[in-house]
C-alpha cells in the first residue's frame, strides 16, 4: 500500500480513485508533455514480487513508490529495489523514486528515504527522488518532469 495504483490513476485521470491491493498489474498510457508513457503498475505483495521480472524487458524508466511513513519496511524496500536494479534488463533504466505519503506527520523526508534506500551508492545510473502525496497530486508532475527530461535526453 505504498500508493502505486493511486499515483497511476492520479496521473492518468487527474483524480483519486478507490483502489484495492493489486494482484497482477494495471497498465495504462499516460500522456505528458508530448510524451506517451506506458505505465505498468505491478502489485507489491511479497508473494507476487517474483513476477516483477517478467515486466523488465524494454523498460526505460522505473518509478519506485515508497511509503515514507513505513519505517518498518524501508529496509525491505531497499532490498527489493537493489534486486530489481541488478537485473540485466534494467541496466539502462533511469530511476524515479516517489517518497509518497508526505502528508502524514511522521513521514520520512526525501533525504531520509534517499539515505535508507542507499541511492547515493548507485553508480552509473541516473536517479531522482521526489517528495509526493498521491492523494493531492503534490510532487507527481515534478517527478514526471524529471523523467520526461531525462528520457528525452537519452534518445
Amino acid at each position: 500500500a505504498a500508493g502505486k495504483t493511486t499515483i497511476l490513476y492520479k496521473l492518468k485521470l487527474g483524480e483519486v480513485v478507490t483502489t484495492i491491493p493489486t494482484i497482477g498489474f494495471n497498465v495504462e498510457t499516460v500522456e505528458y508533455k508530448n510524451l506517451s508513457f506506458t505505465v505498468w503498475d505491478v502489485g507489491g505483495q511479497d508473494k507476487i514480487r517474483p513476477l516483477w521480472r517478467h515486466y523488465y524487458q524494454g523498460t526505460n524508466g522505473l518509478i519506485y513508490v515508497v511509503d515514507s511513513n513505513d519505517r518498518d519496511r524501508i529496509e525491505d524496500a531497499r532490498e527489493e529495489l537493489n534486486k530489481m536494479l541488478n537485473e540485466d534488463e534494467m541496466r539502462d533504466a533511469v530511476l524515479l523514486v516517489f517518497a509518497n505519503k508526505q502528508d502524514l506527520p511522521q513521514a520520512m523526508t526525501a533525504a531520509e528515504v534517499t539515505e535508507k534506500l542507499g541511492l547515493h551508492n548507485l553508480r552509473h545510473r541516473q536517479w531522482f527522488i521526489q517528495s509526493a502525496c498521491a492523494t493531492t497530486g503534490d510532487g507527481l508532475y515534478e517527478g514526471l518532469d524529471w523523467l520526461s527530461r531525462t528520457l528525452s535526453s537519452k534518445r
